[in-house]
């Protein structure tokens, strides 16, 4: 609830426009919606006119509603089931699918897939938009997420990842070889300073990030490798961060990827001719491990790279 007084130098001045002066947070298009539906008093009268044009003293009242994430809805889109009990489902995620609606990105997302495959009593788990939903993985990178089905192992798993007692683990092709071939990154990942759409190690500020890494073929004759990494901590993009952090971006990377010509050349024709085409990171979610919230049960999974992947790995 806003209360606001009109001032000598807003005498005449339109309803709309005074709102948007006083309150820029809201848009106009917004307020204008908001005084169709009634939210609007004026000396305690509700007005659902725009252009009221007001007189100093009036006071003016504005109810602003909560926002309300809209539902998704259910989508017959296919999944692959690794695991499921009466609490939770393991899936192996494909590439290019979003893991929950979003600007760009309303439908067709896993969220969608899961209320279809699910039913109605999965609505709301954990809240509206991503129901189910304790952790996700980038569109673009493939491989094992788990998903709750009930509130009390949401709240298990979310105090799981929290606790930082899930055992995750990634296969990534970058480039180069790491010297060390085994090793440690560990700095804090927050906004890019220079691109506030990428993330960054950054000196201060930003979350606590670790990631162990061990590279598990050289590739290429070495222009390109094999690694696997470990997750301690799971911060957005971790890995494709930390590893370009060391110098090794991962192929295919759009936002942290560095293809140049020289680094193109280094590879053998077919990668060379594979690498126009491939269009993500070379990322796949490989293992997770965990005890169960409910059953307190160990459980451990792991799923074979993608069909991209293994093309890719064989061409070089």
């Amino acid at each position: 609830m806003y209360e606001l007084t009109v001032e000598e130098t807003e005498k005449k001045v339109r309803v709309d426009r005074f709102l948007a002066d006083r309150l820029p947070d809201l848009s106009r298009s917004r307020l204008q919606a908001l005084i169709v539906q009634q939210c609007l008093r004026i000396d305690g009268e509700v007005t659902q006119t725009a252009n009221f044009r007001l007189k100093v003293g009036q006071r003016v009242s504005l109810v602003v509603p909560e926002a309300v994430d809209p539902e998704p809805a259910a989508q017959d889109i296919p999944l692959e089931i690794v695991y499921e009990d009466a609490h939770l489902l393991i899936i192996n995620k494909p590439s290019g699918l979003v893991v929950h609606p979003a600007p760009g990105n309303q439908d067709g997302t896993l969220v969608n897939a899961l209320i279809h495959y699910c039913g109605d009593d999965f609505k709301g788990i954990g809240g509206v938009k991503r129901p189910g939903i304790v952790h996700r993985i980038d569109k673009d990178t493939s491989g094992l997420m788990v998903v709750a089905k009930t509130d009390e192992c949401h709240q298990g798993l979310v105090q799981l990842f929290s606790t930082h007692d899930i055992e995750r683990s990634y296969n990534a092709i970058v480039w180069g070889t790491a010297k060390p071939i085994a090793g440690k990154v560990e700095g804090n990942i927050g906004r890019s300073p220079k691109n506030r759409k990428k993330m960054a190690v950054v000196p201060t500020g930003g979350k606590r990030a670790v990631t162990y890494y061990k590279t598990l073929k050289v590739l290429a004759d070495g222009a390109v490798s094999l690694v696997e990494c470990k997750l301690e901590t799971g911060r957005t993009h971790q890995i494709r961060v930390h590893m370009t952090h060391i110098g090794h971006p991962l192929l295919g990377d759009p936002l942290y990827g560095s293809q140049s010509q020289s680094r193109l050349k280094a590879l053998p024709a077919s990668a060379q001719q594979l690498m126009k085409s491939f269009e993500r990171q070379a990322l796949h979610a490989k293992t997770l491990g965990f005890v169960h919230p409910i059953t307190k049960e160990t459980l451990s999974f792991s799923s074979e790279l993608s069909i991209d992947l293994k093309d890719l790995i064989h061409s070089l």
